[in-house]
């Protein structure tokens, strides 16, 4: 390493993924390597009818009847995962600065889970019958609107939204906030649900779902000769992200330090990445830039890995790039599936968890590697390794790119 940029602190982890709901359940999941994805009846009929879902997932009863009633999944995932986040931060939101909490949360689309059937009351000509919450539900800013309402933070409230790299965007977003100043504590991260028809529908009419449908569990295999899309999931993370001063002055016991980020856009096409990745390594070169780190200094990637066919070969040219030899790398989506908006952020709380443990999850799925992509991929089981830094990458529509450098500190090197 070449020294510390101005880092922020990660403070505090929530999760809620197709792994199970809580960051301790997540976690085991992903060590497991077990994918997720599983016939889903609620696409039933359609030519993509799988996805990968939180199991057991009770919002009335994690959120309370009036609020569940109120809100669509996405949000519940958000709420109980910002929950768990304030918790395991040791924060009491209230005895904390409300003024000086931001939230920042990625979010990838507007609400699918209500607007079918609102818009069929319309279409019917019932519009006495729409409910007055379908626009509240639909607008991206009551992600964080609603985690703020719930927990009493008073700070700047923000959604971004950058397709699939939106929870990225986030975290990197909630660090320009920190080094600005403007507040102390961030609850940033990105949540989604997008298993529902009309997604399946469109993403399946573009070519980027698996069509493993008498298979749904070996349906994601990033990095594989014979993979062939994504599949459809839901989940949330939000991570606690402080100013270094302020984790330090209340004595918070530091996960890791988000050391760098870096963004850009391909400009190249609406949908596809870069063949060659030049947007996605310009990011990764932006992140490292920020972070103060050579790319000998990255012990692990956690890859956006979708399991498209150009998505992972885009990524492994720009990791190619980049890296003389390219570090060992998971692509979680392979058990996790994709959850659009949640991804990045879920994928960078599991890479906070990757350098606590000292341990990289497993890439299911791996079959056949891709003889055409010189990776050191990790598959089959955990693989113990001695980390001081990692990456995270994403990638969305729109030629979308956003990277986060994690560290390991302790609090006294913050």
């Amino acid at each position: 390493m070449t020294g510390a940029s101005t880092a922020v602190a990660v403070t505090g982890l929530g999760m809620v993924t197709p792994a199970g709901i809580g960051t301790a359940a997540t976690w085991d999941g992903l060590l497991a390597g077990t994918p997720t994805a599983t016939t889903d009846p609620l696409l039933a009929g359609l030519p993509h009818d799988f996805s990968c879902r939180v199991p057991g997932f009770d919002a009335h009863r994690l959120l309370g009847r009036r609020l569940a009633w109120r809100l669509d999944r996405g949000t519940h995932l958000a709420l109980v995962a910002a929950r768990e986040a304030v918790a395991d931060a040791g924060l009491d939101p209230g005895g904390w600065s409300a003024p000086r909490v931001a939230v920042v949360m990625g979010v990838g689309t507007c609400s699918f889970e209500h607007y079918e059937r609102e818009f069929a009351r319309a279409a019917d000509g019932r519009p006495d019958t729409v409910s007055p919450f379908a626009l509240p539900r639909s607008i991206p800013n009551m992600v964080p609107a609603e985690i703020a309402l719930d927990l009493g933070a008073q700070g700047p409230n923000l959604a971004v939204s950058t397709a699939c790299a939106s929870g990225t965007t986030a975290l990197g977003t909630a660090r320009d906030l920190l080094r600005s100043g403007a507040c102390d504590i961030v609850l940033a991260g990105g949540a989604e649900s997008v298993a529902h028809r009309i997604p399946s529908i469109c993403f399946g009419q573009m070519g980027a779902l698996s069509g493993r449908r008498d298979d749904p569990a070996h349906a994601s295999r990033p990095f594989d000769r014979d993979r062939d899309g994504f599949v459809l999931g839901e989940g949330a993370a939000v991570l606690v992200l402080e100013r270094a001063d302020h984790a330090r002055a209340r004595g918070a016991a530091v996960h890791a330090l988000l050391a760098g980020y870096g963004a850009s856009c391909d400009a190249h096409h609406v949908t596809s990445p870069h063949p060659e990745g030049r947007g996605l390594a310009q990011a990764i070169e932006g992140a490292l830039a920020d972070a103060r780190l050579r790319p000998e200094d990255i012990g692990h990637v956690n890859a956006h890995g979708t399991s498209t066919p150009y998505n992972d070969e885009a990524e492994a040219r720009a990791l190619g790039s980049v890296f003389p030899r390219t570090p060992p790398l998971t692509a979680l989506k392979s058990v996790l599936g994709h959850s659009i908006g949640g991804a990045g952020a879920i994928e960078a709380a599991a890479t906070v968890l990757t350098l606590r443990h000292q341990l990289i999850p497993p890439t299911a799925n791996l079959d056949n590697p891709d003889p055409a992509l010189d990776l050191d991929i990790v598959a089959k089981a955990p693989r113990p390794a001695t980390m001081r830094a990692a990456l995270s990458t994403s990638s969305g529509f729109g030629g979308q790119n956003a990277v986060v450098v994690l560290t390991t500190e302790t609090t006294e090197a913050v």
